[in-house]
């Protein structure tokens, strides 16, 4: 039998290692250099570069509907804090350096969490959303990702899916971050906000960027290998030029091989390879 690890004793050791990447990651945000994001404005920046949505409860096999509903609290409580955030060239975004630590006495509630690949629930869940909207708009722009954690498993069916399966990432206070980083030469802006029962998002800027982005995925299905189910898929970033619409690139950005955690029987039969079955 495997040894467990020092987290994996019990849930004392547990907070005990929690403490201590927590720790870690306020050091690490002290180095020289780091400029995180800082200053908000309700003013619009006047270029759009890209706007998002996605719907804030979906019915997802085998969670309890509850969890998803006190996600629309916990996103609304992380929206006041990044709406209208400003990340001058040379900044840094941090998730959870815009959003601080979620706790029931700010207001947040019992969501969805994702702990070594299981569902639970815990304060401030439903989070990801967020993450993954952002991650979006990032992705359709020159702006550079510096820290992402990609969902390594398919967890739940599709359900009212806008965009590339696997193009979302994972957040945990504090030591699972997102971040990303304004390598050019005018300052961008986050607007996020809850709009009906959407999640609403714009990437905005000074003026246009000289590219265009759009994100494909190729070769989706889905392939039994031994016993597990795994779905298959390749997400590249075509970059246009924005003036002659030309395309300049074609980057792999992303290739999926996740296992299928969820009930094989749900995966839709026109999506499996004939010769994997």
């Amino acid at each position: 039998m495997a040894r467990k690890l020092f987290c994996e004793i019990n849930p004392f050791f547990f907070a005990i290692s929690m403490k201590k990447e927590h720790l870690k990651r306020h050091i690490q945000n002290l180095a020289p250099g780091n400029r995180f994001a800082k200053t908000r404005e309700t003013e619009p920046l006047p270029n759009l570069v890209k706007r998002h949505s996605s719907v804030l409860v979906r019915r997802l096999h085998g969670v309890d509907l509850q969890l998803q509903q006190n996600k629309v609290t916990n996103i609304r409580l992380a929206s006041e804090k990044i709406n209208g955030l400003l990340i001058r060239p040379g900044e840094t975004f941090s998730f959870w350096g815009t959003i601080g630590k979620t706790s029931a006495r700010k207001g947040y509630r019992e969501g969805l969490v994702i702990r070594n690949s299981k569902v639970e629930s815990g304060v401030g869940g439903g989070l990801c959303q967020m993450g993954n909207l952002i991650h979006w708009l990032v992705l359709n722009s020159p702006l550079t990702v510096t820290e992402l954690h990609h969902h390594s498993d398919a967890l739940f069916p599709d359900e009212r899916r806008r965009v590339p399966f696997g193009t979302g990432t994972s957040v945990c206070y504090n030591h699972i971050d997102y971040r990303f980083r304004n390598d050019t030469d005018q300052t961008v802006q986050l607007l996020v906000w809850i709009e009906g029962d959407e999640l609403c998002g714009e990437l905005r800027s000074e003026k246009p960027f000289p590219h265009q982005y759009r994100l494909v995925e190729e070769n989706h299905h889905f392939r039994k290998e031994g016993d597990a189910w795994y779905r298959i898929s390749q997400v590249y970033r075509l970059v246009y030029d924005r003036n002659s619409e030309e395309a300049l690139a074609k980057e792999l950005i992303l290739d999926n091989h996740s296992k299928v955690l969820y009930d094989p029987a749900l995966i839709p039969a026109e999506q499996i390879r004939s010769d994997s079955v």
